[in-house]
């Protein structure tokens, strides 16, 4: 009896204008936006979006109250209130009824079988216990914010208590947060990944060639380069491979990779992938790459195999692991190590190079995706290659906080779309999606050739914070072929979907979200590198061959790769 009367108050407490403008919130999260929803994930985003629109009614109606604004009366009160909460519950019953059509309109753009129902029931609990959770703890805030209030108004006045005492329940709230639950989970996914980094795969051993790095005979111990490292050297095509599909010769690409253990310092382990790299003779390939890793070392094999494809073999590779974390956390707590590995290779790769004869070395290229698209953008200095620039550089899902990408973007020529720009006279950039460029591909291109393969559904490129309060370029028409024409742009809630749109980017089939498919980066490298020796038939040959493989092994995928989440 005591806990029904308990419940009752509890719900009697809750304020009239934050549940009307919750109902709202919860409404708007129920539309589509980049990526399908599951009713979990769709239910966790509704009821939190209802829970900050509650939060935002309950501070406007107290803020009217401290202004002391002139307040209706308690009839014309109720009758408002009947009126909007039914309105409410109204557009709440209709967007729940739509769910299933949105959600559908998204997996039709990805190619994806239809689901017959979103149970509304299912996500309305799911986004239940989900509010009640974040009321709790706006209530503990509350409590705490009053108590520290009433207790420095003795010396104080009031209102300059009430503002400190908000100041020190939020300084309190994110201590515990920060201190507590952020640094207790970091340590135990620290020690999770640091474990599976070292992990040694009994399908993957130590190679026996003396040319391969990690044999015996390299400068690099098998042991030490790290997990991802071991996979990326031990998997590509060999030189039987290749020539099965391009019908000419081929030689076994070259692939050089060096873990954390591989040295002490950034520097030493750059030192250390330069001499290997001269090992293994990669100066005398056609085609030479730097490839920065996402943040757990995760090299694309869709990415590094065709151009391996492309060029006969005739190609060397050479990267460095800065961290064994997946990408979001190493760009949260190890913001800074990603650009100064990737600047520390560069620095020893380029310096060397700059030392050969024109006529004697390698082309030169960039290479990275997603966090490894960013910090391979901050790996070169523009004045510092202006003698002596590089070939080019191709860049797939560069993640929103990519400086130059989005200053590209930002600048880009008129009428262009935001999800594929053009760039003044597309000499020396361009982009490209599924559908390839917009620029011919005859379009004479200038002495560096710089690549930015992108899907409009990929919402790590294209999140942003200035969201919450003005819609995206992105979202004008003409839209992107892998976005869903139902989409629209709500105030807050928009924002919020894109977040969790980037949580579950690499939940797609290949060639969608965070996904890219080797078929697209065919298309890339022939861009970048300048292919002319295969045939329209031999090209559409290897791509329906890469793609194949790519859905029979789940390269690419989220199980197959930990770190795609950026």
């Amino acid at each position: 009896m005591n806990l029904a009367r308990f419940i009752r108050r509890q719900l009697l407490s809750l304020s009239g204008v934050g549940l009307m403008l919750g109902a709202l919130f919860f409404a708007a999260a129920l539309t589509p936006t980049l990526i399908p929803r599951s009713y979990l994930t769709q239910g966790v985003l509704a009821g939190g979006c209802f829970a900050i629109g509650y939060f935002a009614g309950v501070l406007w109606r107290r803020l009217w109250h401290y202004l002391e604004l002139p307040e209706p009366s308690a009839r014309a009160r109720s009758i408002a209130n009947a009126l909007a909460a039914a309105a409410c519950l109204l557009v709440v019953i209709v967007f729940l009824r739509q769910t299933a059509e949105w959600q559908n309109s998204i997996r039709a753009v990805m190619k994806m079988a239809p689901v017959e129902t979103a149970h509304p029931l299912k996500l309305c609990v799911i986004a239940l216990i989900t509010f009640v959770v974040l009321l709790v703890l706006g209530r503990l805030f509350a409590l705490l914010a009053r108590f520290l209030a009433e207790h420095t108004r003795r010396v104080i006045p009031r209102k300059v208590a009430n503002v400190i005492g908000v100041l020190a329940a939020g300084l309190l709230f994110w201590s515990i947060a920060s201190n507590v639950l952020i640094r207790t989970a970091f340590n135990a996914l620290d020690s999770s990944f640091r474990e599976l980094d070292v992990l040694l795969e009994p399908e993957r051993p130590q190679p026996t060639d003396p040319g391969r790095t990690g044999s015996p005979a390299s400068l690099v111990k098998w042991q030490e380069l790290g997990r991802m490292g071991r996979r990326f050297i031990a998997s590509g095509p060999n030189a039987t491979e290749i020539s099965a599909v391009s019908g000419r010769p081929a030689q076994d690409p070259v692939r050089v990779y060096v873990g954390l253990a591989g040295g002490a310092t950034a520097q030493a382990r750059a030192r250390l992938a330069l001499e290997e790299l001269k090992r293994q003779h990669g100066f005398d390939r056609k085609i030479l790459i730097v490839v920065t890793p996402t943040g757990t070392g995760w090299i694309d094999p869709a990415a590094m195999d065709t151009v391996e494809y492309l060029h006969h073999g005739d190609v060397a590779s050479v990267a460095m692991q800065y961290s064994y974390l997946n990408s979001p956390m190493s760009l949260l707590f190890q913001p800074e190590y990603g650009a100064e590995a990737a600047r520390a290779l560069f620095a020893e790769i380029y310096g060397y190079w700059t030392t050969l004869p024109n006529d004697k070395r390698p082309k030169l290229y960039l290479h990275g995706l997603s966090l490894g698209a960013m910090n391979s953008e901050k790996s070169a200095e523009l004045f510092e290659m202006i003698g002596d620039p590089i070939a080019g550089a191709l860049w797939s899902g560069a993640p929103f906080e990519s400086r130059l990408w989005r200053s590209i973007t930002a600048n880009r020529n008129p009428g262009s779309p935001a999800w594929l720009p053009e760039f003044r006279d597309n000499r020396l950039v361009r982009f490209m999606n599924q559908n390839g460029p917009t620029v011919p591909a005859d379009a004479p291109w200038g002495p560096m050739r710089v690549v930015y393969l992108q899907y409009a559904s990929d919402a790590i490129t294209f999140f942003a914070y200035r969201d919450a309060y003005q819609a995206p370029a992105w979202m004008s028409a003409p839209r992107g072929p892998d976005v869903s024409p139902e989409l629209r742009w709500y105030p807050i809630v928009t924002m919020l979907q894109l977040a969790l749109d980037m949580a579950v980017a690499t939940n797609t089939p290949m060639g969608f979200g965070h996904v890219y498919a080797p078929e697209h980066y065919v298309d890339a490298w022939i861009a970048v590198t300048d292919v002319h020796d295969w045939s329209a038939e031999a090209l559409a040959q290897l791509k329906e061959q890469l793609a194949a493989k790519a859905r029979k092994t789940g390269a690419g995928n989220a199980d197959d790769d930990p770190d795609r989440g950026g």
